[in-house]
């Protein structure tokens, strides 16, 4: 008979913000799967759990999980836990689990803390919201990225991550789709330095010091507008909103229609007028 494998939830920051059944399935699993044995070692240490641990993460999980698929039908039970949140969040494990439910292998998830949720909740807002996830770090698909941040964050709240190395420049690139739009900054979620940032996006920028902020991954949500006007910039005169469009195309590989949206965001203007725009002076 297979065994179970589980998809345990674990804390974001501080290590009292974990559930009973977590702490009872961690300790009586035979295996934990874990992103970074490391990290996952100090939540074991602090409750005194001596399950054994082995590494699945984004560089080894097609390798390991048939092994640990092999280990379920052999009748053993794995749990498994990313660094810290809910496993598959912008974390390794979507493969092992995929593998599993192919396999009948019985599922059970352990919910627990999540930096999605409890960012929208420490920022006041409720309702549909867009997650993101991570930017990518370069090239077409960051360009497409941004520009989906522009689009999307024009009908619903969008949450993202990003990592403290990369925060600067990505939000001076989101700028340039979102205006001057307010942007909320949480870092050390659940920690003792927890911090929440709530700005219009250019006054962020403007403090930027150019040093790093501290480790950990950071949660950034762009409030839904509460009018297509509200914190829009002046609207600029024809000839330099088709000479931001020829920049945005051009330089920055978006397509017509993308930045044609990225700008009514900006200006709250309509995307078609700004369109229609491009097309009479490119003809």
């Amino acid at each position: 008979m297979a065994g179970t494998l589980y998809i345990v939830g674990t804390p974001i920051g501080n290590l009292e913000d974990v559930t009973m059944r977590a702490l009872r399935v961690l300790r009586e699993v035979d295996l934990i799967a874990a992103e970074d044995t490391r990290r996952t070692a100090r939540l074991l240490q602090h409750y005194s759990i001596a399950t054994a641990t082995t590494s699945l993460h984004e560089h080894n999980e097609h390798g390991k999980a048939p092994h640990l698929i092999a280990r379920l039908q052999a009748g053993a039970s794995i749990a498994l836990v990313s660094d810290a949140g809910m496993p598959l969040v912008s974390d390794p494990g979507s493969l092992l689990v995929r593998a599993a439910r192919e396999a009948g292998i019985p599922i059970q998830v352990v919910p627990g803390p999540s930096a999605v949720t409890a960012a929208l909740a420490a920022a006041g807002i409720s309702g549909p919201f867009a997650f993101l996830g991570f930017p990518p770090a370069a090239g077409k698909e960051r360009k497409a990225w941004i520009a989906k941040l522009g689009q999307t964050a024009s009908n619903m709240p969008v949450v993202f991550f990003e990592a403290p190395h990369r925060e600067q420049r990505t939000v001076r690139e989101a700028a340039l789709v979102l205006g001057n739009r307010p942007i909320i900054v949480s870092r050390e979620l659940t920690k003792i330095h927890e911090n929440l940032v709530d700005r219009p996006i250019q006054e962020l920028v403007d403090s930027f010091d150019g040093t790093d902020a501290e480790r950990g991954e950071h949660v950034l949500i762009v409030p839904k507008l509460e009018s297509p006007r509200q914190d829009a910039l002046p609207r600029p005169s024809d000839e330099a909103l088709v000479a931001e469009i020829g920049q945005m195309t051009e330089k920055e590989g978006l397509g017509v229609k993308a930045a044609s949206k990225a700008l009514a965001a900006k200006y709250g203007i309509g995307a078609s007028e700004i369109y229609a725009l491009h097309a009479r002076h490119n003809k």
